[in-house]
């Protein structure tokens, strides 16, 4: 056991931490910019570069392996697997299967859009709506390279339940009549999916990547940027101040801010990386993460063409009172993942 403990610690030191990576761009700032990686300004060059060539590389290697999966189950074979399960277990399927979509929430709206149209239960494409931006394979590995495995794959659980309960609760509220009309009367087309070739996978699976990449670059730099100025220039005793331990209203401030920011989980991992560093509650962390990627403003602006007020009301609710609750519970029982 303590050489499988050692073998594991070690493969996820160098391949998800990259501690090989950390320690060049530490020689990087202290050589050749002459700047020590314990001063503000080494710690967020150091910082920023290290985490901008992590985050990539990690991005690039498991957008590929996850888009080759994704390239079994395209939107048409989906929507005839969702189609002949019902209840609780479409669900539960439904929301298994955005993991496997590593799409933002805006992406995973005309798929949302395309579910709907073939008849799928609401609650079904409800969960999948959720669990698409907020969990994927992607996600766990590059929340364990930040986090560690603990806390990677309790978000992945809680982000599944929470995908789960929040489409059960609205396929038993009977809000169907709250989807707006043209999306039903879309002409959904059951088109046999042709079966791809090994290469074909290959070339599709290299295109997401291209494609992905270049639809989150800003936004993780733009995240990495943010974090090193939380990591090397805010000072603690303001971030405990804000959302520290401290602050009873920690958890809900978090979800709060989070939901007018746009972007995914590769842009607010950094952010998320620098906050907890300081000493912010776990469960504070994982609501911000869960209240930008699941609830950010340009989705819902998307969303509200095509589901009415109330359903879009309904559906924010729901799943803001979710985070709300998981964040608390985290922190309650933070001392699990020490």
């Amino acid at each position: 056991m303590n050489i499988l403990a050692m073998v594991f610690g070690w493969l996820n030191d160098q391949l998800l931490k990259m501690t090989w990576l950390s320690e060049l761009v530490r020689l990087l700032v202290e050589k050749v910019f002459r700047l020590s990686v314990n001063g503000r300004l080494g710690g967020s060059i150091h910082f920023f570069i290290y985490d901008t060539i992590k985050i990539f590389i990690l991005l690039s290697l498991l957008i590929f392996v996850i888009s080759y999966i994704q390239s079994y189950f395209p939107p048409e074979r989906t929507k005839k697997i969702l189609g002949r399960i019902r209840g609780i277990k479409g669900n539960i399927l439904g929301a298994l299967l955005g993991t496997i979509t590593p799409f933002c929430s805006c992406s995973s709206i005309p798929i949302f859009i395309g579910f709907t149209s073939a008849g799928l239960p609401l609650g079904v494409t409800f969960s999948f709506l959720i669990s698409s931006p907020l969990v994927d394979l992607a996600s766990l590995l590059l929340l364990m390279s930040f986090f560690g495995a603990k806390i990677a794959i309790a978000y992945v659980v809680v982000g599944l339940i929470l995908a789960v309960i929040g489409g059960t609760l609205i396929d038993k509220l009977g809000l169907e009549k709250y989807v707006e009309g043209y999306v039903r009367e879309i002409e959904n087309v059951d088109a046999e999916v042709p079966e791809m070739t090994r290469n074909e996978r290959i070339s599709y699976s290299k295109e997401q990547v291209k494609d992905i990449i270049q639809r989150v670059w800003l936004y993780v730099l733009i995240g990495v940027g943010i974090g090193a100025a939380i990591h090397n220039w805010i000072p603690q005793s303001i971030i405990e101040n804000v959302v520290g331990a401290n602050n009873p209203f920690a958890v809900l401030l978090a979800t709060v801010v989070g939901i007018p920011m746009y972007a995914d989980i590769f842009g607010t991992l950094p952010i998320a990386e620098a906050l907890f560093a300081k000493g912010v509650g776990v469960g504070t962390v994982l609501s911000f993460m869960m209240a930008v990627t699941a609830l950010s403003l340009p989705s819902m602006i998307m969303l509200s063409k095509v589901v009415r007020p109330k359903l879009l009301a309904i559906f924010v609710s729901i799943v803001s009172a979710g985070i709300i609750i998981i964040g608390y519970l985290f922190n309650a029982f933070s001392y699990i993942f020490v």
